[in-house]
This record gives structure tokens, sequence and C-alpha cells, in this order.
């Protein structure tokens, strides 16, 4: 006879995205796994006397969102600290922060000024307004670009490289770039408790939104350390895949870490390196020259030193994984990893891709390198948007070519960068997206954004998809995003790891 299940799901719309027409109507869950997906009436037979029974009314039932490209940390810090995210101009970014007691440092995080009139970088005369006495930093949301006020300045401007700092008539203005913001860094370090104080906020918020796996990325921090402390007590409801960066790999390697060693919860992943910086910074490295300012951007890594540390890598078992945003950083990371060996089986990714020629996607899909993609970043593609002002229209329509990419065989994960963490955000922005070659079905944008991400982090046969025998990390949708719009608003009702429900919105 077989067994009851620990908790049944029925009267629902269940879609497995195993199969893109493949929809049910009830499942089961034993001992943390999918044991059955099937009518109401066959998964009756599995309710016993101690069987949970959750009657979704007629919701959308899904696999878990899998988010390839976090940085929960941060994330941590948009909800503990100022969250500059979605500021209509300057003056709101000011209001935000709460300059209240103390004498440590302001922080506020996610500020974009590309859709401002005029769009301008917060300056240190912008912030001295909010403290003259502390000092304040504000990041832009991409993370390439920070402002400071005098009193940061003061302090730290000597420790910065010259050329990551913006001087106006010999004077900093406040705004810094990539290796300064390192600076900044160091000095808000989180200690253990305050990491475990932020991890734990962006978890809560990760469920929230559906959420039940993550690709974070790792560097100078005490989260390795937390996350693995929060599994050995029970207290993760988010599997986690470390992505660990370049400057760490002897230390990884010498700890007898390997991708994919370790629990359930907690597993090592990638391990992380940068190419170029960003379009929002104008530091992102381009072919030709940017449409609204000279150059053509900067390596944060050059083609030579990526090439000798992805040999390295990859001669010593690891996933590689590296970040590239213009077209000639693009290139250069398939130049690395197509000098590695199977790339195509080591899964090697590249973060971003927002610009890649016509020969770029077709060396992504012969090499079988995965394009780990942030859909969110579409918002930037609309026209008189970043982009435009960046890239001019005609490179506007050409960045984030997802279509172009699914459609050549490309393995394509999706993530956020926390841009904001939201799946179903992400999910509208690639259904909707101006250009046919950027555009995806629902189907395709839910898949990358589940089994993709599975996929990416050598997952499949454990989630992604809702089948007999995989994880019960499972998301319950109030509304279908085949039939709803706009999908990112529509609300999570329920979000399951490991058959527990971590997140009731009902």
């Amino acid at each position: 006879m077989t067994d009851p299940a620990d908790r049944v799901l029925t009267n629902a719309e269940v879609h497995t995205l195993a199969d893109p027409d493949e929809v049910h109507e009830a499942l089961a869950i034993r001992d943390g796994r999918i044991v059955r997906v099937d009518s109401d009436y066959e998964i009756e037979f599995l309710v016993g006397v101690e069987t949970e029974v959750i009657d979704c009314e007629g919701r959308v039932v899904l696999p878990g969102f899998v988010d390839a490209h976090t940085h929960m940390e941060t994330l941590g810090r948009y909800l503990v600290y100022a969250d500059l995210s979605g500021a209509s101009d300057a003056e709101e970014c000011l209001s935000r922060f709460d300059p209240g007691e103390g004498s440590g440092w302001l922080l506020g995080f996610g500020y974009d000024e590309s859709a401002w009139s005029p769009p301008r970088y917060l300056t240190r005369d912008d912030l001295d307004r909010v403290s003259t006495d502390r000092p304040v930093c504000a990041f832009r949301e991409d993370m390439h670009v920070a402002s400071l006020n005098s009193v940061a300045i003061e302090r730290h401007v000597e420790a910065m490289p010259a050329d990551d700092v913006e001087f106006r008539d010999g004077e900093p203005t406040g705004v810094i770039v990539e290796e300064a913001i390192d600076t900044v860094y160091e000095a808000v370090a989180p200690d253990p408790e305050e990491t475990r104080e932020l991890l734990q906020a962006a978890q809560e918020r990760a469920n929230e939104l559906g959420v039940t796996a993550v690709h974070d990325m790792v560097r100078d921090s005490h989260a390795p350390r937390v996350y693995r402390d929060l599994d050995l007590e029970g207290e993760l409801s988010l599997r986690v895949r470390i992505n660990y960066w370049s400057d760490h790999l002897d230390a990884v390697r010498e700890a007898g870490l390997r991708t994919n060693h370790g629990s359930a919860f907690v597993r090592t992943g990638a391990i992380k390196t940068y190419t170029d910086g960003s379009f929002g910074g104008r530091t992102a490295k381009l072919s030709e020259p940017y449409a609204d300012g000279d150059g053509t951007g900067q390596w944060v890594v050059d083609p030579e030193q990526l090439a000798a540390f992805a040999a390295e890598a990859s001669d010593a078992g690891f996933q590689l994984t590296a970040h590239a945003i213009g077209d000639e950083a693009v290139d250069a990371c398939l130049d690395a990893f197509e000098g590695c060996e199977d790339p195509g089986e080591a899964r090697h990714r590249v973060e971003h891709v927002e610009l890649a020629s016509e020969e770029a996607v077709e060396r992504f899909a012969g090499s079988r390198i995965v394009a780990s993609v942030q859909p969110n970043f579409l918002k930037w593609a609309r026209p008189g948007g970043l982009y435009e002002a960046r890239l001019g229209p005609e490179r506007r329509e050409a960045t984030n070519r997802y279509r172009d990419l699914l459609d050549a065989g490309v393995p394509l994960a999706f993530g956020s960068d926390c841009m904001p963490l939201d799946p179903l955000f992400g999910v509208h922005q690639a259904v909707t997206a101006p250009a046919e070659d950027q555009r995806l079905s629902v189907t395709e944008a839910l898949r990358a954004y589940t089994s993709g991400g599975a996929y990416a982090g050598f997952d499949e046969e454990r989630m992604g998809t809702i089948e007999t025998g995989k994880l019960a990390d499972i998301v319950v949708l109030e509304d279908s995003p085949w039939e709803v719009e706009p999908i990112d608003g529509i609300d999570v009702a329920l979000t399951l790891v490991d058959g527990e429900v971590v997140y009731d919105g009902r």
C-alpha cells in the first residue's frame, strides 16, 4: 500500500514546465519531494489522517524560482538601510536617509538616475545635505557607481585609484566607480552577526517573491560561514549556491572545496571574475564608442589575465562565471572559456551578456556556454532609456538578445542581480520587451527562471520542474501569468521549500 503524503496541493492549475503544455490539478509531497502529479481524484488516494491538504482554489502552481545571479548581502542592506530604488529624483533619494543618532556610516542602496530629468549621479553636495559629520555613501543599483559626501571623501579618497574618482576643477565630485568602490566596501563590511541579520532579511524577502534557490555572488564576506551555520541550525528556507570571487580561488581550493560540493541547502558553485564594468558608469567595454561620451569603457580584468585565470580555475576543477556586459567583454569571455577543456560540459557561464554580436550568439551555441542573464535589465531597453542614451537607438535594440540566444540553442538562465530581486518583474520585462530579438513567451521566460537556473547550477535532476522525485520547491501564484497583465502585478500566494510552507501570502 502506498504511504500517505505529508502534504498535498489540490484544486490547482499545476504547470510542470517539464513539458510546455503539461498541466495537472494536484500534486503530493512526501519527505520534501514530489511523489505524484496528477488529477484531484488520483491525489485523493494519497491523503491520510495526518496529511495536510492545501486547497489552492484554482491558483497557478509552478516550480520555485531559481535566481541564477544574486547579491543577497546587498539585498539585505536594501531592507535594513536606506532603500533608494525607485526614487524619482535626487531629492527623494536624500529624503530616504535617516541620519538618526550615532557616528558611523549612513548607507543607501539602489538609486537609478537614468529615468531622472535630467539624469545625473548624486554628488558630494547632495549627500552633504544628509550629514556633514558622518560619512555617507549612496550606491547606484548596478554597484559599479557610488556617491560620497565630503566626510567620506576626506577619509577615504587617498586610498582610491585616481582614475576611478571623478574630479571637477581639481576637486572630487563625490562620484566614484569600480575599484574605488572597493575601498568603501572594506570600510562598511559587516561582521558575522550583522551578516546574519542581512542574509535572514534577504531570505525572507526572496521567499515572499517565490524564490526557492539562489546563486549568490560572494566576495570578502562572512556569508559562506553564515549560510552554513543557518543550514546546520535548520534555519535556511532557501537553497544557496555560493559563487566565490576570483581572489578566493586559492583559499577555496586549499579548503578542499569543489564545484557542487556541499549539502542539500548550501553548495559550492563557480569561481567568479570580471571583465568590464557597467553601462550606467560608462565602464562596460565596447567595440565602438559610447553614444553619449568619449571612449569605449574599460577593462576590470584584461583579456590576457582573464584567459590565464580561466585556465587555472578550470584546471582545478571549478565551474567559471565571468561578468561581461559590453560586446568586446563578451567576446573576451568566450575566448577565455573556449580555451578551457570542454566549457559546455563544465557549464562555464557568462553573466549579463547585455550586448552581444551575431558571431557571439553563434559561439555561445557552439560551445554550450551558459548565458546567465537578467531580464529586469530590459527596463533600460525602452525608447529613451539608459541603453539608448549610452548606445544609441540601433544598439539599444541589440541588447539582451534572449530570443536569438534561445533560438540558437544557448542554455539560458535568468537571474535578477537584485535589481530588483523579483522573478515576476523579470518575466514581465522579457515578455513585453520592445524588440523582437529580445522577447520571449511566458512559458519560455518562466522556464529560464526555473529549469534554466537549475541547469546553470548542475541542479536539473533536483529542481526546476514539477516532476515525481524532484524537490518540493514550489511557488503558488494568485493569478495566471498566461492570462493576467501585467505579470509583475501578480502576487505570490505560497512558497514551499523542501515541502514546507516558508511563505503564506494568502
